[in-house]
């Protein structure tokens, strides 16, 4: 039943995202309103299509029907309801079903939006473009990743559950759809590039629009990051939260650029500038999620995270050079209709920053890129398979990371035009003078080494000039001066630096070692802390064996383990972590006594300052939110500049 429904709505999808893209482009070539006006239906259709999927898909799950080859594959009686539910996205044809979800809603949403001007131009080609984006996951539903192949299962099957490391922590339900929400919605203000190239529109109105969409992409793919920063820290054991994998790459190259867009968008609205290139930023942060999901989904590069090799693989490579293909097209058919005469007054300015700031986000992504994609280009050349480790990594985005959080620092107390001398000592006299007081504590406090000193006065600089604003709008309009773009965009400078901070006394003062203990009441002592060994104990449960390791460490019991899957020979170790706003310790288990003579072996981290890199995200997603609110003049002028644009 499950199979046959669910053959249906890929079936059904299919048909609708084509037929939609057909009556698009019967109306675009024919001027026919009435064939436009049609779209709300295969609008219906589609949404009704990937909900109907989705559903049928996890109702197989939760059901545990082994009739889908999905299910026998990847579900199971023993694994908890919780990451049962979740199991959907821990593979490659139910993560392809997440995504087309998404997108679909995104589809839905840009329709409700703009459901009384769907003839307007813009609006057309931007529905054209999400609509061909569809069609292209349909056929992926359809053909490599058909999710609703049928299975016949013998009497008494149970299938093997999802990987066990993705059943380790609760994060495994949420870090994956909050990354796709931001992944995904980068294909909105794609289509709205896209449309604006396409249809030569002269004016500003459209900002707003692509500024909105693009903000809410670039906060959930900030706090999706930071959530599988999280579950790595928590669940892998190596006492690390980011290791530069490849589809942890993949998933920083399209928030880089995006970042770079958010702050180039202010210079087009207030100078008129960099039209083109902001165009370009967009088109080139979508074709990322589609390069990044190629190396995600197709097995050519060795990760923690990728799934097998499958057929998909040429196809996202197929579809990322169309669509590379069709921006440089665009962008020289059009690149001259749509650019700007504007100019820099003066490099010392907000201009003259934000340009900088957007060089520095080109070349960070640039360095990212290279060393995720250099691999494929080596074995592709002479079939010899090599890896690009940390520190070629460190060493090239530590001084970029340097000058942005200078810029950080320095920009908000720059004006748009010429500055004065006078005015810019005043406006960062305070913000001077506060990353000097965080640099010297910081020294007090232990900081060593230039480059862990130099991240904490530089931080320290930037939350000076961030807060400044801060104040300033509290004073002229009250807590309401603290909502807005500009206001929420200092909340997340400051969420930044204080990351900054705590990554570079994480990773400058980890200390980490391996303790033997032979017999209950061992006990050793490291970086100030005393460990105690308790003993260990086997913990049977329905979805795993656990055996775990009883530690006291300053007093509290730390139960770290190793589990083992009934269809997974391997052993998975789960860490036990205790963080502090002043360390983190974490204790893994790295062996376990075989024999009565045998030993517990274990390794404890020690890091500094890990628990900030969380808040510091926290205060990152609250800025978001406090950006998205909007003024009502802003809105007012930014709606009927967008309806009175006209095309040249």
């Amino acid at each position: 039943m499950n199979t046959t429904l669910g053959s249906g709505f890929v079936a059904l999808g299919l048909a609708a995202s084509l037929l939609g893209v057909l009556t698009i482009i019967h109306g675009l070539a024919t001027g026919s309103q009435r064939s436009l006006l049609r779209i709300q239906w295969f609008v219906l259709i589609v949404g009704i299509a990937a909900v109907g999927q989705f559903a049928v898909m996890e109702n197989a799950l939760i059901t545990r029907d082994f009739t889908v080859a999905f299910v026998a594959e990847h579900g199971s009686y023993r694994t908890p309801a919780l990451f049962n539910f979740a199991t959907l996205w821990s593979a490659l044809e139910g993560s392809i079903l997440l995504w087309v979800l998404i997108l679909v809603g995104y589809l839905v949403l840009v329709f409700l939006r703009f459901r009384k001007r769907v003839t307007d131009p813009v609006v057309t080609w931007a529905l054209l473009t999400l609509f061909v984006i569809c069609l292209f996951f349909f056929l992926l539903l359809a053909g490599p990743a058909f999710p609703f192949h049928e299975f016949n299962p013998w009497p008494g099957y149970d299938g093997p559950g999802p990987n066990p490391l993705l059943q380790n922590h609760v994060l495994m339900a949420f870090h994956p759809p909050v990354l796709y929400l931001g992944y995904v919605g980068f294909s909105v203000p794609f289509a709205f590039a896209i449309a604006l190239l396409v249809t030569r529109r002269h004016g500003e109105g459209w900002l707003t629009e692509a500024r909105r969409w693009t903000l809410t992409a670039w906060g959930c793919l900030t706090v999706g990051i930071l959530l599988g920063a999280w579950w790595s820290y928590e669940v892998l054991g190596w006492g690390g939260y980011w290791g530069w994998d490849p589809v942890e790459n993949a998933s920083l190259l399209p928030w880089l650029t995006g970042t770079a867009y958010l702050h180039s968008v202010m210079v087009q609205e207030q100078k008129g500038m960099l039209r083109v290139w902001n165009l370009s930023l967009l088109c080139s942060t979508f074709a990322l999620t589609i390069l990044g999901t190629f190396i995600t989904r197709s097995g050519v590069l060795d990760s923690v995270h990728a799934f097998t090799e499958s057929g998909i693989g040429p196809m996202f490579l197929a579809f990322f050079t169309l669509v590379v293909v069709s921006v440089l097209a665009l962008i020289i058919l059009r690149g001259d209709d749509i650019r700007t005469e504007g100019s820099i007054d003066t490099p010392i300015s907000r201009t003259g920053a934000f340009l900088t700031n957007n060089l520095l986000f080109a070349g960070f992504a640039f360095v990212v890129l290279l060393g995720t994609v250099f691999p494929l280009i080596v074995e592709a050349i002479n079939g010899n398979r090599i890896s690009v480790g940390n520190p070629y990594f460190v060493s090239m985005t530590m001084p970029i990371g340097f000058l942005l959080l200078f810029l950080m620092a320095i920009a908000p107390a720059l004006p748009w035009g010429k500055a004065g001398g006078e005015v810019l000592s005043k406006r960062l006299w305070w913000p001077g003078v506060f990353g000097t007081l965080v640099t010297v504590a910081g020294v007090l406090l232990g900081a060593r080494g230039w480059t862990t000193t130099l991240a904490i006065g530089l931080a320290g600089f930037a939350i000076g000039g961030a807060a400044r604003p801060l104040i300033l709008a509290v004073r002229s309009r009250g807590f309401a001066g603290l909502f807005g773009r500009s206001s929420g965009g200092m909340v997340v400078h400051i969420g930044v630096a204080i990351i900054a901070v705590a990554l570079a006394v994480s990773s400058a003062f980890v200390r980490q070692t391996e303790f033997r203990f032979s017999a209950v009441g061992d006990s050793a002592v490291f970086a100030g802390h005393q460990l105690v060994f308790q003993g260990n104990a086997v913990v049977e449960k329905e979805e795993k064996i656990e055996t775990q390791v009883k530690v006291a460490i300053d007093g509290k019991i730390f139960t770290p383990s190793i589990n083992i899957f009934p269809f997974s020979g391997q052993p998975i170790g789960t860490p036990s972590t205790r963080s502090t706003w002043k360390d983190d310790v974490q204790l893994s288990v790295l062996k376990i006594p075989e024999n009565e003579d045998d030993s517990t072996v274990v390794r404890i981290t020690v890091q500094p300052l890990v628990w900030w890199i969380w808040v510091g995200g926290g205060v990152m997603a609250l800025g978001t939110l406090m950006s998205a609110v909007p003024s009502r003049r802003r809105d007012r002028d930014s709606e009927e500049a967008f309806a009175n644009e006209v095309t040249i």
